[in-house]
This record gives structure tokens, sequence and C-alpha cells, in this order.
């Protein structure tokens, strides 16, 4: 019998890319809606991707299946 494989989150792949380094990429949140009362500044920051911090890393490589 062949042996079942594991399937990925197909959520969290939509939202998480891992680099080449093993890193785990991801968006900033409060971009999506009432912008008027944020600054420029602070939605263009908001803008850029980020690393996933090494505490939330072990659970989401899980769940992505890396």
């Amino acid at each position: 019998m062949a042996k079942n494989k594991m399937k990925s989150h197909r959520g969290a792949m939509k939202r998480f890319k891992t680099t080449g380094s093993g890193k785990v990429k991801r968006n900033k949140a409060y971009k999506s809606h009432i912008l008027t009362k944020k600054s420029q500044k602070r939605k263009r920051n908001l803008r850029k991707a980020t690393t996933l911090s090494s505490a939330d890393l072990k659970r989401i490589k899980s769940v992505l299946n890396v």
C-alpha cells in the first residue's frame, strides 16, 4: 500500500513564501481598510514584506511542509 502524503495548509501556502536560505517571508497586517487615518509613511512601510519571527517559524514551517 502507498503511504499517505502530508498535505500542506493551502491558506498558509498563499500567505507565506520561503526564501532560498530557509527564512519565511510574510506580508504586513493593517493595510486592507481604514487607510484614511493612517499616515502616508505608515502605509508605505506596510507595503514591504518582512521575515517571520523565530517564535512562529517552526509552527509555520510544519504547516507548509518545508
